[in-house]
Formats: C-alpha cells, sequence, structure tokens
C-alpha cells in the first residue's frame, strides 16, 4: 500500500464532507445521505483491494 492510496482516499472523505454540507444546507438530506453511501462504498472497494493483497501476500509468505 503506497501513500498515494492514503492520500486518495482522505481526498475522497474530504469530497464528501464538502458535499454533504453543502447538501444538508441546502435543504436536500436525502441526496446528502447518498453521496455519503456512494463515498463509502468506493473507499470500501479500494480497500477491499488492499485486504486481498495483503492475504495474498500472507498466504505466499507461509507457504499455504
Amino acid at each position: 500500500m503506497d501513500i498515494g492510496a492514503l492520500f486518495q482516499i482522505a481526498a475522497v472523505g474530504i469530497l464528501v464532507a464538502v458535499l454533504n454540507q453543502v447538501l444538508i444546507r441546502a435543504g436536500r438530506e436525502e441526496q446528502a445521505m447518498m453521496i455519503s453511501l456512494a463515498g463509502i462504498v468506493l473507499v470500501l472497494f479500494w480497500v477491499i483491494q488492499y485486504v486481498n493483497e495483503l492475504f495474498t501476500e500472507v498466504q505466499t509468505l507461509f507457504n499455504l
């Protein structure tokens, strides 16, 4: 996992937080919730790929 991935996750978090606040102040709570959900799903897809790589590395390390 490189530092670029952490910056990408942080950027998505900041973007989602800003959009969430803007939409809530505009009275669009439903859209704000959907933006938050989309951000969480996007980051989870990235994290799942890194967890898969981790398990593969552990598997090759212990020759399983």
